[in-house]
């Protein structure tokens, strides 16, 4: 199964907020980021490089603190409307899950931690071991996988779209940077 391959990299000893790094699959800078600290209504943007001169992508809460909170995917050069990334509350207590919504907001997805024991073991005793997690439509087929790479001082997110994949990679992209901004708040 041939694949598009991204790495998003996120240092972790930053000072009021995070920046990203994304890379295409021969390690060529293609996006930067920078996470304001202390906003209640998350507003990622995406830019070509570190002068953030070019906006690519913009990933926008719809609410404000919400558990269940909803993210839309805004291409922003067009302004289209990619898709939505919905985290299941509750159930992401234990365990990672979201809901891949399209433009339209009907859910064609979703995102699932790999294990729920060792989410917990993750969560609430040492988080040294890395999190997987499958993108699948709604029939289980997989569409992607979203791997973190261990390491003390770089979050480090391996984003696999598989070729057969119908969702935009920007997406499929958009839900890796956002499990690495959500997961670098709860550690």
């Amino acid at each position: 199964m041939a694949a598009t391959e991204f790495t998003i990299r996120r240092k972790v000893l930053t000072i009021f907020g995070a920046k990203f790094h994304i890379y295409n699959s021969a390690g060529g800078l293609i996006g930067f980021c920078k996470q304001k600290a202390f906003k209640l209504k998350e507003d990622i943007r995406i830019y070509s490089d570190e002068t953030a001169t070019e906006e690519r992508l913009v990933i926008k809460a719809r609410s404000v603190l919400d558990i269940s909170a909803a993210y839309d995917v805004v291409e922003s050069q067009t302004g289209r409307n990619i898709g939505a990334l919905q985290r299941r509350g509750l159930k992401s207590i234990f365990r990672d899950e979201w809901d891949v919504l399209d433009p339209k907001g009907q859910q064609v997805g979703k995102i699932l931690e790999d294990s729920v024991l060792m989410a917990v073991v993750r969560r609430y005793v040492l988080n040294i071991f890395p999190q997987t997690f499958r993108l699948t439509d709604m029939s289980g087929r997989d569409l992607a996988s979203l791997r973190t790479h261990f390491n003390p001082f770089v979050h480090r997110m391996t984003v696999t779209v598989f070729d057969d994949c119908p969702l935009d990679p920007y997406l499929v992209l958009a839900a890796g940077i956002l499990i690495i901004a959500i997961e670098g708040r709860q550690q």
